[in-house]
């Protein structure tokens, strides 16, 4: 039900967030990772519509996947694949041992992973590995007599062995870094594995009994890399980019003599999980199609082309149903629409689509997918659950029914918007996401389109960066932007990590080089400051944006300023500073607003942005669009107008609150004349999840304090403001509690673009020389840590970069002349 009431604002106390201020980690956390979005995104199991992970049967006449979230048996000779596991959990990569009689996996609750025997011919289960830590990558020794894994139970991932007689435990690696993927060496007395740490990702091969090893290849963000060891020992089988950048190759590597690579297949652009046949001949991997889907090759050893192997039939094992989803929204009833969706059958296993690419959101833990507005998801018979959204504006609706084995159960379901923002003038944008980048999939500019409609997305500026020293996608860039909405145009995260990421959206060229400074090889030390990128962005017609700025709720605190992007406060004074993404999955709003308030304290009128920084070809991964930006513009302007608006301030930010912000008769990005006496201002606030708190800043401090929404609805604010004499005024609506469906961040967050009053960037003097003064302390550090990594290293430039913007910083916060 929504809620509508009518409030003057007043004075309340400002209460703090107890939540976590950004998402981190859903598994158990690891030491030496600030967040786990690589970590989980990489090396943690996928759930795929098709097969994934095979693994070849000893006796050569099967071969068992995962699939849909459980493993399934395929015979070669039929090409039938039956289901072997059954449970409401997640359940892949699937290790035989050496007799065929036994198979292990990892089974993931979607908080937790632990490691399972399974015998073949019963079906019965044992948990083997069950810590309170992330558990993975099962492999049975040689003799058949243990069982290597990866553990985190010690701190980060390592490998341990369990001995299957008496369940003891040994450690075997301690470095620092994750250690994954054992193979037990057919000799009994080593073990390929990979490690990745340092800055680089190995596949190394270790003697048991000594504790030495050999490093067999050598790479950096190696994220498909799962190995596989050939039945003699002598090579392996891996996947790896392309010297070119245009995808991955599969290819052989010798395990006495490492040395060059050997080309087996480039497949059709991303092979990936290889695994050899029980006779060593030919080598099974698994590739998506342009559908998303998984599909199962074989090639031989020598080369040449690689054969499909197509199931044939999938084989339950129990009686099965489909469940036909349409959605519309309630002012078009009858007329398909898109929507997110999740289903869930009757033991909570997620469901998907024969054809699509499955997601999961690691911050409420859901399995999702797209659908056009129609779409068919086979299940066991039985209880069914579906979960839809439309974007943000959009209420979960959650249908529950019971599917008789052979029905197809119709399953219509009306999604209510609670505000409608074209037809109030906004469009929705998104301007900080990956559309590929180290995933198991190749997507296209069209494989935007269904996550555009199914959020509710009107511009979409994916974002083209570098996988350390690899530069990909380039021709998705070189593409023609698309003039139509949703409007697509790709643009560029320029990566010098020391100084701060920045994105150039709309810019019409690419900037070289895209990465430089301490952390990468060949440029750790340029002279160049982010300026020159800043400037190229400008020079080009795009606009410059810094990027997840602050991770921390307090960036003025003594924790906080060493994580303020060391480039960010000199390129800000020196006028080089476009947008500020504020609204970010990866970084704290609320620590982000506290450096964009004294930015516009200075007078500079950096623009609010927002984006997810999502990885879209990744299974893990939260939707496009949960963070966005409400531009006001006309659509007839196309993708120019929207930017140049954008630039203007014209918009507000967030992840899940809808805020329509006036003072007197002026939004976001407008100019309001001063004046003496009482200003009206007035907020509608439309949240899908629950909002603690409405807050009303003037020049950055909170002058009033409302209560949200304990639910779903609307709410009118209505208050009077006694404006200063300059600066700005605008609006932020807050939750303490963690967000949920169809929100995916940490907690509820919007805030709009200033109203500035009597000149776009006017300021109050004493306002401007304490923001130059709080800005000051961030600069100290973000000084002296340049001249730590600099240390030695001519970089005029960039010294006078630094001198400059100290020289301006100090002349803003000397105390006013009498």
């Amino acid at each position: 039900m929504k809620a509508h009431s009518c409030l003057t604002a007043g004075l309340f106390v400002l209460i703090p967030l107890t939540v976590e201020a950004q998402w981190t980690h859903r598994y158990p956390k690891l030491a030496g990772f600030s967040h786990h979005v690589y970590l989980e995104g990489y090396e943690m199991p996928l759930l795929t519509s098709g097969p994934i992970d095979p693994a070849p049967s000893p006796d050569g006449r099967s071969i068992a996947f995962g699939s849909r979230g459980w493993l399934w048996l395929m015979d070669l000779s039929s090409g039938a694949a039956a289901r072997l596991t059954k449970t409401g959990e997640m359940d892949a990569r699937a290790a035989w041992s050496p007799d065929g009689k036994q198979i292990a996996f990892v089974r993931d609750d979607s908080k937790d992973t632990k490691v399972m025997l399974l015998d073949v011919a019963s079906l019965q289960e044992r948990v083997l590995v069950d810590e309170p830590a992330i558990d993975l990558d099962p492999a049975f020794s040689a003799d058949g007599k243990s069982v290597f894994y990866s553990s985190g139970v010690a701190g980060d991932l390592d490998l341990w062995r369990i001995d299957l007689a008496t369940n003891a435990k040994t450690r075997l690696t301690t470095e620092t870094g994750i250690e994954l993927r054992p193979l037990a060496h057919p000799d009994g007395k080593r073990l390929v594995y990979i490690a990745k740490g340092s800055g680089h990702d190995d596949v190394r091969i270790r003697d048991l009994a000594t504790g030495e090893e050999r490093v067999l290849a050598r790479g950096s963000i190696i994220s498909n890399l799962r190995p596989s060891l050939s039945p003699d020992g002598k090579t392996i089988a891996l996947t790896w980019p392309a010297s070119d950048a245009s995808g991955w190759e599969l290819k052989l590597l010798g395990v006495e003599q490492p040395g060059p690579t050997v080309l087996l297949t480039g497949g059709h652009g991303l092979p990936v999980t290889p695994a050899w046949s029980a006779d060593g001949r030919s080598v099974y991997f698994v590739e998506a199609d342009d559908r998303q889907v998984m599909r199962l090759y074989r090639i031989g050893t020598g080369g040449g082309l690689a054969t499909e192997l197509h199931v044939s039939s999938w084989q339950w094992g129990v009686e099965t149903a489909k469940v036909r989803i349409m959605t519309a929204l309630a002012a078009n009833p009858g007329q398909p629409a898109p929507a997110r969706l999740a289903v869930r059958d009757g033991t909570g296993h997620p469901a998907i689509p024969d054809e699509t690419q499955a997601r999961f959101d690691g911050q409420n833990g859901i399995v999702f997918f797209y659908s056009p507005g129609t779409v068919e998801v086979t299940v066991p018979a039985g209880a069914v659950e579906v979960m839809a959204v439309q974007g943000l504006a959009t209420p979960v609706v959650r249908a529950q029914t019971q599917a008789a084995a052979g029905e197809i159960k119709p399953v219509p379901i009306t999604l209510t918007p609670l505000w409608d923002a074209k037809a109030a003038g906004w469009l929705a944008g998104e301007h900080h996401f990956h559309l590929n980048y180290g995933g198991p999939y190749h997507l296209t500019r069209a494989d935007l389109l269904p996550m555009a409609a199914g959020e509710a997305m009107d511009v979409l500026t994916p974002l083209l960066a570098n996988l350390h020293t690899r530069f990909e996608d380039q021709p998705l860039f070189a593409g023609a932007p698309r003039d139509q909405l949703p409007f697509i145009r790709f643009g560029q995260e320029v990566r010098a990590h020391f100084f701060g990421h920045v994105a150039l959206v709309g810019a019409d060229s690419l900037f070289w080089p895209w990465i430089w400074g301490p952390g990468y090889e060949v440029y750790s030390r340029d002279d160049r400051p982010n300026r020159e990128a800043l400037d190229f962005g400008r020079r080009h017609g795009g606009m410059n944006l810094y990027v997840h700025p602050v991770v921390r709720p307090n960036p003025f605190g003594p924790e906080g300023a060493g994580t303020v992007p060391t480039g960010f406060i000199a390129d800000l004074v020196q006028g080089k500073v476009d947008g500020l993404e504020v609204a970010c999955l990866w970084s704290d709003e609320l620590g982000t607003t506290d450096l964009w308030y004294r930015a516009l304290n200075l007078g500079f009128p950096v623009a609010a942005t927002a984006g997810t920084d999502v990885m879209n070809n990744l299974y893990r991964t939260m939707a496009v669009g949960t963070t966005r930006v409400y531009v006001r513009t006309d659509p007839a302007r196309g993708l120019a107008g929207y930017l140049e608006n954008l630039a203007a301030g014209r918009s507000f930010v967030t992840n899940g609150p809808m805020l329509d912000f006036h003072v007197a008769a002026s939004g976001p990005g407008d100019v309001i004349p001063r004046g003496k006496g009482k200003t009206p201002w007035s907020l509608t606030l439309s949240s899908s999840v629950p909002v603690e708190r409405v807050e009303l800043i003037v020049n950055g401090a909170v002058a009033s304090t409302l209560p949200g929404l304990t639910e779903p609805g609307s709410r009118l604010y209505r208050g009077e403001l006694a404006l200063p004499a300059g600066g700005w005024v605008a609006i932020r609506a807050v939750s303490g509690a963690t967000a949920v469906w169809p929100a995916m961040d940490s907690y509820a967050f919007a805030h709009s673009g200033p109203v500035w009053i009597g000149a776009r960037g006017s300021t109050i003097p004493d306002v401007k020389r304490q923001a130059a003064r709080e800005l000051l302390t961030v600069f100290d550090t973000s000084e002296k840590n340049f001249q730590k990594a600099y240390d030695g290293v001519p970089a005029p430039a960039l010294r006078a970069h630094y001198a400059a913007a100290r020289a301006i910083l100090d002349s803003l916060a000397a105390p006013a002349s009498h």
